[in-house]
């Protein structure tokens, strides 16, 4: 079996490689909880900035993008968001995830390697342009009094999306499960706010390092997955090397990008 399922929509408008870690499991978004309350809700009014042009043609031929499938349906207006804590990968842990990458493509060949990095604290979930502001703010009054901390993500395990069209290999986190969830939970208390859906429960925190297209964990399990751990314990100062020190919380929404730093 694998390691439970990676919160990752299957396009995350590709403009980012997946995560993971997501789900966007709802069509569309909605305006906060007590937002309408004793009150009808006013039509969304039409031509809101960022919306797309109405006689934009939107292409979901999954030929253009690797073979990933887009986890929820295109919808004017609707934005993309995520929130996750940024890994900038230092050129030993490239070194590493190299190695890993060879490795597995000796059991799957159309195993690639992530581009970016990072660690999930919600679910790809859908926001309309007009509620990014609030959210954000929302989000930027809950996690203020965080400060920095350490992890460690030395354990390797392998994934796959909510739709099993995608799978994962990634480093769980090992050490600093905590405080994980402890911003795990501010961030869901916002998602509730604007009736989103929240993160998992009982998560496994990780950082996603190769995917493939399919679900192609059996291959990627057992044997394969064994060797791909001694490549990690036996990496030199890899100890130090996945001891993470997080800095900064991000939310992206479509294409725009909120930091919140860490006191």
């Amino acid at each position: 079996m694998s390691a439970g399922l990676v919160g990752y929509s299957s396009s995350e408008e590709d403009e980012q490689e997946e995560e993971e870690e997501r789900g966007g499991r709802s069509g569309s978004a909605q305006g906060p909880r007590g937002a309408s309350a004793g009150h009808p809700r006013l039509p969304v009014p039409a031509g809101l900035p960022g919306d797309p042009d109405p006689e934009e043609v939107v292409s979901d031929d999954s030929a253009r993008h690797g073979g990933r499938v887009r986890g929820f349906p295109h919808e004017r207006g609707n934005w993309a968001t995520h929130v996750y804590l940024p890994y900038v990968a230092q050129e030993e842990f490239l070194e590493l995830l190299e190695l890993l990458v060879s490795r597995a493509r000796t059991y799957v060949p159309s195993v690639a390697a992530m581009e970016e990095f990072h660690l999930s604290l919600s679910q790809c979930v859908v926001l309309r342009y007009h509620w990014i502001d609030p959210f954000v703010r929302s989000l930027r009054e809950r996690l203020a009094t965080f400060h920095r901390f350490f992890c460690v993500a030395d354990q390797v395990k392998v994934y796959t999306n909510h739709n099993k069209t995608r799978t994962f290999i990634g480093l769980e986190v090992s050490a600093g499960h905590f405080q994980l969830l402890e911003l795990v939970s501010e961030v869901d208390r916002v998602l509730e706010e604007f009736d989103l859906p929240t993160f998992y429960k009982d998560p496994s925190f990780h950082i996603s390092l190769a995917w493939c297209v399919g679900d192609l964990s059996s291959k990627l399990e057992g044997q394969c997955l064994q060797e791909l751990q001694d490549i990690v314990d036996e990496f030199e100062d890899s100890a130090l090397l996945l001891r993470v020190q997080w800095e900064q919380i991000r939310c992206k929404s479509g294409n725009k990008y909120f930091s919140f730093p860490l006191r």
